[in-house]
């Protein structure tokens, strides 16, 4: 640990909901819930007046539903509104320090000890909240909860202390007062199994976990995690700052409405899967040796099966073929919830024989995953791509053109109208709410889902300039 409160982690107050509400006047004090809306879905994001009724992270969707009240609003993801708003953040906190580490779209860690900052607490305190009130401007009103402090460890569990809109900054020499009274769950090595694990052990607080032994906690899991329990106890983290933080894969996954045992249905969708991750890859100008895949079963069993070739790729219609062979090796006969593909182990490069008949040798390994996340992802898989891009990628044309989807939370843009957004679509109709984040609460109208005069908008601008 550091002698100053001199590292701060700035984490988005439910970033994405909170984008919706800025863009969506409509929205604003009302519960919205963000993520995938239809059948097996999983919540995102929630904003603060839906986590009042129970609905969090990672709940599936169908449950957010039975909990929140007939106002709230259950919006599909606009990934580039979010990424729009994080870059905002992102360029202000580099005016702060040089040495910026961005751990996700909505957090970020600043290490001021590179800076002339003044590293007292009232220093650190100061100019948090000048922080806080220049994210809230740069990005519409936006908040920011900031913790500081001698770790990465105490820095992020304090911007999770006061939410939302919150600070809190631990003076140095006082974190173990402040860590041990909270519960083991703040610990970031502290999963829903872990925690039951020691919660039958009578641990409750992290300062009860401080009074195990490290013999017992190895005994108890093992001595990577048990060891890092111990440490996480006693405040023991000396991570630096990284700027720099290499992209180690690129993936997608699709959770199913249905379980799907139709190995016919499951390899178009390895397809679609293997599409979207190789048009990420070249939009990143990368490619990758280790395919992988990850099925979740009915029952939430996890499997991952991976295959590492000689030479990386980026070609969609190689990841697909190798996909289809990983699955060849699982038992699919009781359905699969949750399919995903994975590209790692990434280069900057290509070097593929473009006429190679066979595939270069490769080594094959398998793996279980306990996933101690629970029945959902908190993450929402991007859209699917356009047929075009598919086609492109090498999967198979469908016979027939996909029927108009409108997603709620979708910008759109209509000849007479003007700038808007999807509340709702079925039966061949779609109803779009015209307003923005810089207009008053605008009328809704319905249209044919067809309508010529209807279509798809890039988000709305919320700075006036």
């Amino acid at each position: 640990m550091r002698a100053a409160p001199s590292i701060l982690h700035v984490d988005l107050d439910a970033m994405f909901a909170a984008v919706e509400q800025r863009d969506k006047v409509s929205l604003r004090g009302r519960p919205v819930v963000v993520g995938g809306v239809a059948g097996r879905g999983v919540v995102s994001t929630a904003s603060y007046e839906a986590r009042v009724f129970g609905v969090h992270s990672a709940m599936p969707m169908a449950q957010a539903r039975r909990l929140s009240p007939f106002n709230t609003a259950f919006l599909s993801p606009r990934f580039a509104a979010y990424k729009r708003t994080s870059e905002a953040v992102m360029q202000l906190l580099a005016g702060v320090s040089p040495l910026i580490e961005q751990v996700s779209i909505d957090e970020a860690y600043i290490d001021l000890a590179v800076t002339d900052a003044d590293l007292s607490t009232r220093g650190v305190t100061e100019l948090a909240h000048r922080l806080k009130a220049e994210i809230a401007v740069a990005t519409g009103g936006v908040t920011g909860s900031i913790g500081a402090a001698s770790s990465k460890l105490l820095a992020k569990i304090g911007s999770d202390l006061n939410k939302p809109d919150g600070l809190t900054v631990i003076p140095a020499g006082q974190e173990l007062a402040v860590l041990h009274p909270l519960p083991v769950k703040r610990l970031g090595g502290v999963g829903p199994a872990t925690e039951q694990r020691l919660h039958r052990s009578g641990v409750r607080t992290v300062g009860d976990l401080a009074a195990v032994s490290l013999e017992l906690l190895v005994d108890w899991f093992g001595t990577a995690h048990g060891t890092g329990l111990f440490r996480l106890a006693r405040a023991q983290d000396d991570r630096p700052v990284v700027s720099d933080r290499e992209t180690k894969s690129v993936s997608a996954e699709e959770t199913f409405d249905v379980d799907l045992t139709d190995p016919v249905r499951l390899s178009r969708e390895l397809d679609l899967l293997s599409a979207r991750v190789a048009g990420r890859l070249r939009a990143n100008g990368m490619t990758g040796r280790t395919v992988n895949i990850k099925v979740r079963h009915h029952d939430f069993t996890t499997l991952t099966r991976a295959v590492t070739r000689d030479q990386p790729t980026d070609d969609g219609r190689l990841v697909g073929q190798l996909a289809r062979r990983l699955l060849a090796e699982i038992d699919v006969s009781g359905g699969i919830r949750l399919l995903g593909v994975g590209v790692s182990t990434l280069a900057d490069f290509a070097q593929d024989d473009l006429f190679a008949g066979t595939f270069p040798e490769f080594s094959i390994t398998a793996a279980e995953d306990d996933d101690d996340s629970g029945p959902g992802e908190a993450g929402v898989a991007a859209p699917r791509p356009p047929v075009a891009e598919v086609v492109a990628a090498g999967a198979a044309e469908p016979e027939e053109p996909a029927p108009v989807v409108w997603r709620p939370g979708q910008d759109v843009e209509h000849d007479v109208h003007g700038a808007g957004w999807v509340c709702g679509s079925g039966l061949g109709r779609v109803t779009v709410r015209f307003e923005g984040p810089r207009t008053p609460r605008g009328p809704s109208h319905t249209f044919a889902v067809t309508d010529p005069a209807l279509r798809a908008a890039e988000p709305p601008e919320w700075r006036d300039s």
